[in-house]
């Protein structure tokens, strides 16, 4: 056997994930607001891609909508998902250039005619006045709020500057979290120099602020009021006594009756253990759903994607053409090709995550149909598999899908992941139980139950049982710290202290 260099020639399959199929991947995933900044930075960064904004017959809402004349023939949602999928393509499959679906999509791809953009100059003085974005007041936050009643104190400038470092040790809920020796050692001063600024502090707005811990800042609320007295005083040093709900023992140690204790706590319960967080300049967003589910008349369930969370964008043919036309240079040319070639790539994507969202929706109307007639207790176990299959997509295609997708149906607003759940096997052999519908029904039990009669986890196993679910006692108990529901003996012990107030 000869040894010594040699060339071989070996021939193999691998594959290759391209940057535009990883970027599909990532746009299926995609939640709709975050869509929506990515198509807005494609629009900015590709001049041959524009918005639609006629809403036309070419559409891509209104090419998916034509799913609804088939539902109101009599078509199950089943039969329309396999009527469909000739039509859709397994993302995992990758785009190539010679796929019928894309060859379809550059089809529909229209072209926006180039008029004239409108004269930038106006004698219109409407104009020059500044948008209403513009003249909206900015939220005050925390801090700002803080410096302001700073700045209006008769303190020294040291103490002023203290004051100022207290400030910005301050977290979110408005509570002191620096060490005062370690602040005194960093500004060069005396702890009794940042005590004594800490009170002035602590007289702010809101009540309640510059705390060290959940009984100061309780006690500081309860001064501004003028209701820190003795009783009141003993009832916050005791807190702990209070969460056990150990009432005996606060009256005593309060020196009060029960109508006095109902009172302070009362009182208690109506002060704020956060007073920071009422400056939190956090927005909350409305959950736009993706798809958009309703009863037909008839019966059976209309399946469509919601067109608020669609982009529309258009291939700008003919400013394609005058920048391809002959006389241009070189570089010219390839940069335009290059994002003809993304913007084409963009408007299959966009209709490739459309289509795939509403095959993968409707096949799970169709699984779940049961849940969505009588209830969360008929919600069908279901696995990725189980929605793979009939769609003829790939698992991880149907995960990704799934994620931060939302679906409007007539028991609310779901996320398309909340119809996988774990099965449950029955006793008698039947269908296994959704994990959701025994955790539904756990809650049930425990809502049902009298204050002589509260249910153990081995009692609501034996109940679970009969009812022909196999629930293990940590299954149970697992489920029920879920739904942060207390245990039996801290029930018991609840209800029992709320019979003793009464």
């Amino acid at each position: 056997m000869a040894i010594g260099p040699r060339l071989d020639l070996r021939q193999s399959q691998s594959l290759v994930m391209t940057p535009q199929l990883q970027q599909a991947i990532r746009l299926l995933q995609m939640s709709a607001p975050e869509l929506m900044e990515f198509v807005d930075e494609e629009l900015e960064a590709n001049p041959l891609l524009e918005r639609d904004e006629s809403g036309g017959e070419g559409s891509l809402s209104e090419a998916m909508g034509n799913t609804d004349d088939r539902s109101e023939e009599g078509l199950s949602v089943v039969d329309s998902v396999d009527e469909q999928s000739e039509a859709s393509m397994d993302i995992d499959d990758g785009f190539t250039e010679n796929d019928s679906a894309y060859d379809t999509a550059a089809d529909a791809v229209g072209s926006t005619a180039g008029g004239d953009l409108p004269s930038s100059g106006s004698n219109n003085f409407d104009d020059m006045l500044p948008d209403l974005e513009q003249t909206l007041s900015e939220a005050e936050d925390l801090r700002s709020h803080l410096d302001g009643q700073l700045n209006l104190t008769a303190l020294v400038p040291a103490d002023r500057l203290i004051g100022k470092a207290l400030i910005d040790s301050l977290d979110d809920s408005g509570y002191l979290s620096a060490d005062l020796d370690a602040l005194a050692d960093q500004l060069g001063t005396d702890i009794e120099d940042i005590e004594a600024v800490l009170c002035v502090l602590q007289k702010f707005d809101p009540a309640g602020i510059f705390a060290r811990d959940l009984k100061e800042c309780l006690s500081l609320q309860l001064r501004d009021r003028d209701r820190y007295d003795p009783a009141m005083e003993a009832l916050i040093e005791n807190l702990d006594h209070l969460a056990k709900r150990d009432f005996k023992g606060l009256k005593v140690l309060c020196g009060v009756d029960t109508e006095d204790l109902r009172d302070m706590i009362a009182e208690v319960k109506a002060l704020d253990p956060k007073p920071g967080l009422r400056f939190e300049n956090s927005v909350s967003y409305t959950v736009v759903p993706d798809v958009i589910m309703t009863p037909l008349p008839g019966g059976g369930w209309r399946v469509e994607l919601n067109a608020e969370t669609l982009p529309r964008v258009l291939v700008n043919n003919q400013y394609y053409a005058e920048l391809t036309a002959p006389g241009g240079s070189k570089e010219q040319k390839t940069f335009v090709a290059e994002k003809f070639q993304t913007a084409t790539w963009l408007v299959r994507a966009l209709e490739q995550r459309a289509t795939t969202i509403l095959k993968v929706s409707m096949a799970l109307v169709g699984k779940q149909d049961a849940f969505f007639r009588k209830g969360v207790q008929h919600l069908k176990p279901l696995i990725l598999r189980d929605i793979a299959e009939p769609t003829e997509l790939h698992e991880s295609t149907i995960s990704r899908v799934t994620t931060n997708k939302f679906m409007a149906t007539p028991r609310g607003i779901y996320e398309l992941k909340y119809f996988f759940s774990q099965g449950i096997a029955q006793t008698d052999g039947g269908e296994a139980t959704s994990a959701e519908a025994v955790r539904h029904r756990i809650k049930q039990l425990i809502d049902d139950e009298s204050v002589d009669a509260i249910l153990s986890d081995d009692q609501i196993v034996d109940l679970l049982r009969k009812g022909g679910a196999t629930v293990a006692r940590r299954t149970v108990a697992k489920y029920r710290e879920s739904l942060k529901i207390p245990s039996s003996v801290q029930r018991r012990r609840q209800k029992n202290s709320d019979l003793s107030m009464t």
